[in-house]
């Protein structure tokens, strides 16, 4: 039901462009190595080399004939695409001052809290519609009265969104072309989980591993009910929210319900980690079928309630706890700057399918950059497509639900 089939495999590499020109050949030369920046499209594509991990200074040597220039962001070379709102090429991207997005919609899961409510916050100041997605309607509509105060004229909404239970999901996408009337969906940020500090293991009602089955499974299947509403937008995207706990871990094949080797933290790292393989994977499937929809993936680094400005009655932070997380602001930051690299993942018009976004310092605090997806997605073990492969095969089985379908 979920074949690969005569596709070349997933293979990622550290010194691959982000992008490379769909003409011609290009060699991009390191002036200055800062942090390494790459995505998954060479192995499609081919015909650029990047010396070094990453660049902050690129020197580029046209071809005698070369395509159209591409832009330049970050010492990464990626094509212009057409944007709905454009940020011209030379412009730095600005955090705060984000470019106007009237007349889009986006989704985004887990959107009444933490790192999900400071996205929707900010992407409703572009002037965008924002529904939140979650399971309850009560902290739902806190949300939007919480985000109403500090974006005056907002829009947004709320959609009951329990992907711990994959039966209710096809009703919720039906509840929001019916009764909140969307046509079209510019983007669906999945940023919803779970995370559980103690054991015992536990399981949902369609009997997923708790964690595995809502951030990773919950999210597969929504992309494949949401896929007519995302074909329908210019250029819809599909942007998946990584986490940096992702990065030690790896997947057992042999074992994604953690059944024989349950240990709350390293399940949720390799929940998340199940994600981020589904946004190359679906990024592959959907460059192969020429599909205008885009898979981006970010991740918000290190974030902590103690640095995030209070939001109530969403979140609040007192005086003292405010002092006590001064220190570790040093090195992570609040989820209001967790928020930055999602949200630029959803609006940059050159954020290329199969990127990902993260801090600039170290991963964990600072302005969005992309990020070496190879840092992620490298299983000494395992080749990164058969890994890719393995579990779309098995999600789809557990879901009933297969993404591509719908959207190549």
């Amino acid at each position: 039901m979920c074949g690969r089939g005569a596709l070349p495999p997933l293979r990622l590499t550290r010194d691959t462009c982000a992008e490379p020109w769909r003409a011609g050949r290009c060699r991009c030369v390191v002036g200055e190595v800062s942090a390494g920046a790459g995505t998954l499209g060479e192995w499609r594509r081919g015909g650029s080399t990047v010396t070094g991990q990453g660049v902050s200074a690129v020197r580029r040597r046209r071809p005698p004939t070369p395509s159209p220039s591409p832009s330049r962001r970050q010492g990464v070379l990626v094509p212009s695409a057409p944007p709905a709102r454009p940020v011209s090429r030379h412009q730095r991207w600005n955090v705060h001052r984000l470019p106007r997005a009237d007349g889009r919609t986006f989704l985004v899961t887990g959107g009444n809290a933490g790192i999900g409510y400071f996205v929707a916050e900010q992407l409703a100041g572009t002037g965008a519609t924002v529904v939140l997605g979650s399971r309850d309607p009560a902290k739902g509509e806190a949300a939007m009265a919480t985000l109403r105060s500090r974006v005056p004229g907002a829009r947004v909404r709320h959609l009951r969104l329990d992907l711990a239970d994959l039966a209710s999901l096809k009703t919720a996408v039906d509840t929001a072309v019916d009764t909140l009337g969307l046509d079209r969906l510019d983007a669906v940020v999945h940023n919803a989980g779970v995370a559980l500090d103690d054991p015992p293991r536990r399981e949902t009602a369609d009997g997923n591993e708790v964690m595995f089955g809502t951030n990773h499974l919950g999210h597969f299947a929504l992309t494949g009910w949401l896929a007519p509403l995302l074909r329908a937008a210019e250029a819809g995207r599909v942007v998946t929210v990584g986490s940096f706990a992702a990065k030690s871990e790896r997947l057992d094949l042999n074992d994604l319900q953690s059944r024989h080797d349950y240990r709350p933290k390293r399940t949720y790292g390799r929940s998340k980690l199940a994600q981020m393989y589904f946004a190359a994977e679906l990024d592959r499937r959907l460059r192969a079928a020429d599909s205008t929809v885009r898979s981006v993936m970010a991740h918000p680094g290190g974030a902590l309630d103690s640095l995030t400005p209070s939001r109530p009655p969403v979140h609040v932070r007192s005086l003292g706890t405010r002092l006590r997380g001064l220190p570790a602001g040093l090195v992570v930051q609040g989820k209001d700057a967790g928020a930055w690299p999602v949200v630029r993942a959803v609006l940059d018009p050159e954020a290329a399918g199969g990127q990902l976004w993260g801090p600039r310092v170290f991963g964990l605090r600072g302005r969005p950059r992309p990020e070496p997806v190879a840092a992620y997605l490298t299983d000494p073990e395992a080749d990164a497509g058969t890994v890719a492969a393995h579990l779309w095969d098995a999600s789809c089985e557990r879901t009933g639900a297969d993404p591509g379908l719908g959207l190549t």
